[in-house]
């Protein structure tokens, strides 16, 4: 074969290859993949106050591009919107009522049909806190032929968090949190970040702690349980630092992607 006749086939085979590539890219852009229940991340983050959930929550929420719904968050924006539920919430607590639990999962459905951020699954903030809550919620996500993935249980002992609790700053405006030990501001009292006063939260004190503890470990008891029969429920030692804390829950969830 001479030299010119060796250069027209490998142009040819060039073209072929060129060809064949291009053939293959139009079909992978074509394919789309599935969209499975392993591509998302449906969770909730148990614990009593104090325990950590408003310093994990947001992590899940940023690590894996998922919702975090804390149920007194929904209900005060929907009763700002003044939406149908806000305004049936609204009528309820004005009265001195608690809201229905119907109405807590209505807006919890809500959110999962119109929050975008909700698209990739969600972390559950401070709900279900009763056995009943939680049927409600498992056959919400049924009709929507979804199901939780883990629920994760934030341990501690009592009087460590009545430590932690008491000893707690808030600025207001924020939700950002110091504690006067653990982890204190810059300057005494003042936000780090605007140089606004901080606070301490009236019912953070030791009676109406040991009141709100009492409460949650009668209440979350049952849930757990609930949890544990069907397989969902992990424990995590919250009195590690922050840190370990997330270490520990990233590596439940990583699985779960």
């Amino acid at each position: 074969m001479g030299a010119s006749d060796e250069l027209e086939y490998l142009k040819n085979l060039v073209s072929q290859l060129n060809e064949k590539i291009g053939a293959l890219e139009a079909k992978a852009k074509s394919v789309v993949a599935p969209k499975t229940p392993a591509s998302q991340l449906r969770a909730i983050l148990v614990g009593p106050p104090g325990a950590g959930k408003g310093t994990q929550a947001p992590k899940l929420r940023d690590e894996f591009c998922i919702c975090h719904l804390a149920t007194g968050d929904m209900l005060r924006e929907q009763v700002q919107k003044k939406t149908a539920l806000g305004v049936e919430a609204k009528k309820i607590m004005d009265a001195g009522g608690l809201v229905s639990d119907d109405i807590v999962v209505g807006m919890i459905k809500d959110q999962l049909e119109n929050n975008k951020a909700c698209k990739n699954g969600f972390v559950l903030d401070g709900f279900p806190r009763t056995v009943p809550q939680a049927q409600k919620l498992d056959g919400m996500l049924q009709s929507r032929n979804e199901k939780l993935d883990s629920v994760v249980q934030l341990l501690i002992d009592d009087q460590l968090l009545i430590s932690r609790i008491t000893g707690r700053l808030i600025h207001p405006a924020s939700g950002r949190t110091y504690h006067k030990e653990f982890h204190p501001p810059k300057k005494a009292g003042i936000d780090d970040v605007t140089g606004e006063p901080l606070i301490t939260r009236s019912d953070d004190n030791v009676e109406a702690l040991r009141k709100r503890l009492t409460t949650y470990h009668a209440q979350t008891g049952p849930v757990v349980d609930y949890y544990k029969a069907k397989g969902l429920w992990r424990g995590i030692d919250a009195a590690q630092s922050p840190s370990v804390v997330w270490d520990n829950m990233r590596s439940i969830f990583v699985g779960k992607k």
